[in-house]
């Protein structure tokens, strides 16, 4: 896992989830690590506009939520998960959000590490979306 090594990882989904619930707001980001993100400019890669914090995708469930949260984890993790790639990997933050970049998401600065999510625990998630969502279904 690389740069990950220097974060406590989380065991399992259900420990991602629990994490979720009782923690100040935590986002999932999908990179080199903190070390490697602290050392450059985020920026949208179509536009090649600099953003002023990292882009990452929210894991507290948003209030209208009414399903179990480790549903909402699931989704959120599996949003990204193509990123998990070479050196990259999933890994847990919060910070203060400063803007939105392209896809709506949260940009945050200030950034505070907590954990690293393994490949096996992006795995699970990606088991978990599948099974309990109707993924590709497109409605409002």
């Amino acid at each position: 896992m690389g740069k990950a090594m220097t974060l406590p990882a989380v065991g399992s989904l259900e420990e991602l989830a629990d994490l979720a619930r009782r923690s100040r707001p935590l986002y999932v980001r999908f990179s080199e690590g903190p070390q490697a993100d602290a050392e450059c400019v985020s920026r949208d890669h179509e536009s090649g506009c600099a953003m002023p914090g990292l882009s990452a995708n929210p894991l507290d469930p948003e209030p209208w939520w009414d399903r179990p949260v480790i549903d909402w984890v699931a989704r959120q993790v599996v949003q990204y998960a193509h990123l998990e790639r070479g050196s990259r990997f999933a890994w847990v933050l919060t910070g203060t959000v400063v803007g939105r970049g392209p896809d709506c998401e949260p940009l945050l600065a200030d950034i505070e590490p907590v954990a690293a999510i393994p490949s096996d625990v992006v795995r699970a998630a990606r088991d978990r979306y599948e099974h309990v969502f109707d993924a590709g279904q497109d409605g409002a």
